[in-house]
């Protein structure tokens, strides 16, 4: 069962992105890393917000729902494979400065905002 479950999530979450890529690309008028960028702090803010519920005893998940929702959903939401593929991209374009500050930005904001989700959830 919690194969079916991960594999649901995975789904949901890999729609999810795919939504928010479009989107943005619809709204920009072209694709763009941002969207990448978008769905890695927004999951990375989730999943901060969720552990630290857990971690506080504010929420409870049965082992199959943390599966769903942090194997599945969050894990097909969250796009770092698709980050670093953006950043070799920038590379190969000759946008060194823009490739390197795509990978500390979001590395430095990823951890904020997992960081800001978790004591958002603790307190």
């Amino acid at each position: 069962m919690i194969w079916i479950l991960v594999a649901a999530g995975g789904a949901i979450g890999s729609v999810a992105r795919h939504g928010v890529n479009v989107s943005l690309a619809y709204l920009l008028g072209r694709p763009v890393p941002y969207a990448t960028a978008v769905v890695n702090l927004v999951g990375s803010a989730c999943i901060g917000l969720l552990a630290g519920l857990i971690a506080s005893g504010r929420a409870d998940m049965s082992a199959n729902m943390r599966a769903f929702v942090f194997v599945g959903l969050l894990g097909g939401f969250t796009t770092f494979s698709s980050f670093m593929l953006d950043t070799v991209t920038l590379t190969h374009a000759g946008e060194r400065t823009l490739a390197l500050s795509n990978v500390a930005g979001q590395m430095a904001l990823g951890l904020v905002a997992v960081y800001a989700g978790y004591q958002l959830a603790v307190r």
